[in-house]
């Protein structure tokens, strides 16, 4: 894993085609700002478990 301090309005470059800049930084949270082609998905840690979880529910009530 790398680790980065940025301040606000920063940008960290991942490959050729995707940006994130940060846009706030308050407390202990830090608001990002993601620039990617349509077709990359994009999740929230939290939402991607979930979608996982109705996957194998809707798998298993298939069986």
């Amino acid at each position: 894993m790398l680790v980065l301090s940025r301040k606000e309005s920063q940008r960290v470059r991942l490959g050729d085609s995707i940006v994130l800049t940060i846009v706030r930084v308050s407390g202990d949270r830090v608001r990002l700002g993601i620039e990617a082609p349509s077709d990359i998905v994009i999740l929230r840690e939290e939402l991607d478990h979930e979608e996982e979880q109705e996957l194998l529910k809707s798998q298993k009530s298939a069986a």
